[in-house]
């Protein structure tokens, strides 16, 4: 398993450089830089002529050095990165670029982590239960459920919820995670409380969605488990029901579930950017949409950097989960 996970270690390196490249190619294709942020802002805000904002944008772009060619934009951030631990520095925000990702990544990691460890538990949970009693009631409920989650949009689940909140019961603390006496207040089981009154509906929307999917392929993987011949072995040799589905059927059914983990992480860490949005929380998912809407070139690379690499730990994850779930990946898969 040691050997196994340093060979993926070592070759996620390549991966990530080239990712890197076309990551950063691709942000700097569209016409435009911060620049042009800068010049429009200053004729629309502050009344400038057309001719002093080009000026003073020309003179932004060289001090920034984005007047430069995309080869040596390039390796000068990846070379700051490597030599330094620099990302750059943010144009929009005003702050270094890890400053952006410390405050905004850790905030947005939990989040997810918790939206994923309710949808996988909940989902995994529900699956196995409409599984084990196909066409009743239960079933038909828990499909419906399931339905509604993987095809109603998460922003439109968020709108109705803001209506509600807003309009309905007179909320007047939306996009925040805390109220203002706990913003710099040290952690309390009050302070606690308060951040769950705030941030509930963003769970409440990340998780039924993942919930829905986490059912769904429970259910079919564990149907068609069930009528498997070894399943039907463990019957005959008389084994209970529940010692039949648990001990082997849905350790098998659990395959596909498990391998999904491997591009969940990044998934549920951009999954909110819907309802970050519409909540006006500080999280990942709008600072990646608004450093591209400005231009600000290393804010979004480094976001985009940080997702690719989320994206590669989840799938070594992911390996080592099924190698210690399966012991046929173990003895065929080289772990």
């Amino acid at each position: 398993m040691l050997r196994f996970l340093l060979v993926r270690i070592a070759s996620a390196i390549p991966i990530l450089f080239i990712l890197s490249v076309v990551t950063f190619a691709i942000i700097q294709a569209p016409p435009g830089d911060y620049a042009d942020y800068i010049r429009s802002q200053l004729i629309n805000q502050g009344g400038a002529s057309y001719a002093q904002a080009e000026a003073q944008a020309q003179l932004y772009r060289v001090e920034h050095g984005l007047d430069k060619p995309l080869v040596v934009q390039y390796v000068n951030w990846i070379g700051g990165i490597v030599t330094r631990g620099d990302f750059g520095y943010s144009m929009f925000y005003n702050k270094p670029v890890a400053d952006v990702v410390g405050e905004r990544l850790p905030r947005t990691l939990l989040l997810a982590l918790v939206c994923h460890l309710f949808a996988s538990v909940l989902g995994i949970g529900f699956g196995i239960w409409a599984a084990t009693r196909q066409y009743s009631w239960i079933d038909s409920l828990l499909s419906g459920i399931s339905f509604l989650g993987m095809t109603v949009p998460r922003f439109l689940m968020a709108l109705i919820i803001v209506y509600l909140l807003v309009f309905q019961l007179n909320v007047s603390e939306i996009g925040s995670f805390f109220s203002p006496q706990y913003g710099g207040a040290p952690w309390s089981w009050a302070k606690f409380v308060d951040l769950v009154h705030h941030v509930w509906p963003v769970v409440a929307i990340a998780t039924f969605g993942g919930l829905a999917y986490n059912m769904r392929v429970m259910r079919g993987n564990l149907l068609d488990t069930l009528n498997a011949q070894y399943v039907e072995t463990a019957k005959a040799k008389g084994l209970s029901g529940a010692a039949v589905v648990m001990r082997h059927a849905v350790p098998n059914a659990l395959h596909p579930l498990v391998m999904y983990q491997g591009v969940v992480l990044p998934y549920m860490l951009t999954g909110e950017i819907e309802t970050a949005i519409i909540f006006a929380l500080p999280t990942v998912g709008p600072a990646i949409v608004g450093s591209m809407a400005v231009g600000d070139v290393y804010v979004t690379a480094t976001f985009m950097m940080v997702l690719s690499a989320t994206l590669i730990v989840g799938n070594i994850i992911a390996d080592m989960l099924l190698a210690l779930l399966d012991p046929r990946v173990r003895q065929y898969g080289g772990a």
